[in-house]
């Protein structure tokens, strides 16, 4: 059976989680927003997020760094993202304990388009075979990570002798807006860079990757949306979010499709994406989880904040110590919709 073998994760060096914080009070001012903001800022579980900016260009006051003056174009954004988008997760890829020979490898990125892709510039500057088979995976938003591993284990079951090196990659920092109001700027207040590679192989001990999971919810396609203008891509995420995964993880049939006939309180390790604070006490409420069940996914969220694809990634690494007889991956995305997969650590 397809395992993950190994999970190394990198952010960049710039902790600007206090500057975003200094701006977006600046830019409310004297009201009742601000202190709004400063409250559900302090209780967002988020004490730092990274950027691949240098310090005076990640700097969002008018006229100073990459963000003053006029609002970048998306193409200024996109020619930063080809620069650094391969340098960050060849730095993730650098924390693998060994490559071994590499068959396949799978990207995720939903910060930024370049062709030739990432998955190209990565393969080449690893120096891998120009017969590597490559896939990348586009524009998905915060589940990619769940569609890059399930689409290793599909490789790994039809060709037991592949070796998948499983990459994402996410630079959420070069997307913020000038915005002026409460929502836009806590929203803008969730996202950070980070990376993670995998390894994903068959016979090596390690996480074994089980049965998919898949949901899309009704009526929710304007719910999480992430679309591409003229100044960067532009996100919407409404506040009725969480309570409508709450309610669709309460139900009795998706929780069944999400334990295969388990009890949630059975489920030995749980690797939630750590959208924000909301998202996971939905989780912990609908599935009726113990106070500590999602401190993996908690941590992350106070280290990283949300890293997009690269959450997930972040939080399995974590849970691999404990090596767990059983787990669940879960997360959350444009549609809206689930992902994820069941797990259980094997030996060799």
């Amino acid at each position: 059976m397809p395992r993950i073998a190994a999970i190394a994760t990198a952010v960049p060096d710039l902790d600007f989680e206090p500057d975003y914080r200094r701006w977006a009070l600046s830019r409310l001012g004297e009201t009742r927003e601000a202190k709004l903001f400063e409250r559900m800022a302090n209780r967002s579980g988020i004490e730092h997020r990274w950027s691949v900016l240098e310090e005076e260009d990640a700097r969002l006051d008018e006229g100073v760094g990459f963000y003053g003056g006029e609002s970048p174009s998306t193409a200024a954004r996109m020619a930063i993202y080809a620069k650094e988008a391969p340098e960050l997760a060849l730095k993730a890829i650098g924390g693998l304990p060994e490559l071994g020979a590499i068959t396949h490898i799978v990207v995720a990125s939903c910060t930024g388009f370049i062709a030739p892709g990432i998955d190209q510039i990565i393969a080449r500057r690893l120096g891998l075979g120009n017969d590597v088979e490559r896939v990348l995976v586009g524009f998905m938003g915060c589940y990619a990570a769940v569609t890059a591993l399930r689409t290793a284990r599909h490789i790994v079951r039809s060709e037991p002798a592949a070796r998948v090196l499983v990459v994402t990659v996410e630079l959420s920092s070069l997307h913020h807006q000038e915005e002026m109001d409460l929502e836009p700027l806590l929203m803008g207040a969730q996202f950070g860079d980070g990376a993670a590679a995998a390894i994903v192989t068959g016979g090596e001990a390690g996480l074994e990757l089980g049965e998919g999971i898949s949901a899309a919810l009704e009526d929710s396609e304007d719910l999480i949306t992430w679309r591409i203008g003229d100044t960067g891509f532009h996100m919407r995420l409404s506040g009725e979010v969480p309570g409508r995964i709450a309610s669709a993880l309460a139900d009795p049939a998706i929780q069944t499709r999400i334990t295969g006939g388990r009890t949630p309180q059975e489920i030995a390790a749980w690797a939630v994406h750590a959208g924000g604070r909301s998202i996971l006490d939905a989780v912990e409420k609908g599935l009726h989880l113990a106070p500590t069940a999602l401190d993996e996914s908690r941590e992350v969220l106070r280290m990283c904040g949300n890293m997009s694809s690269s959450t997930l990634m972040f939080a399995l690494k974590r849970i691999m110590r404990v090596r767990p007889e059983s787990g669940v991956a879960l997360a959350f995305g444009p549609g809206l919709a689930m992902e994820g997969f069941r797990f259980g650590w094997a030996d060799a």
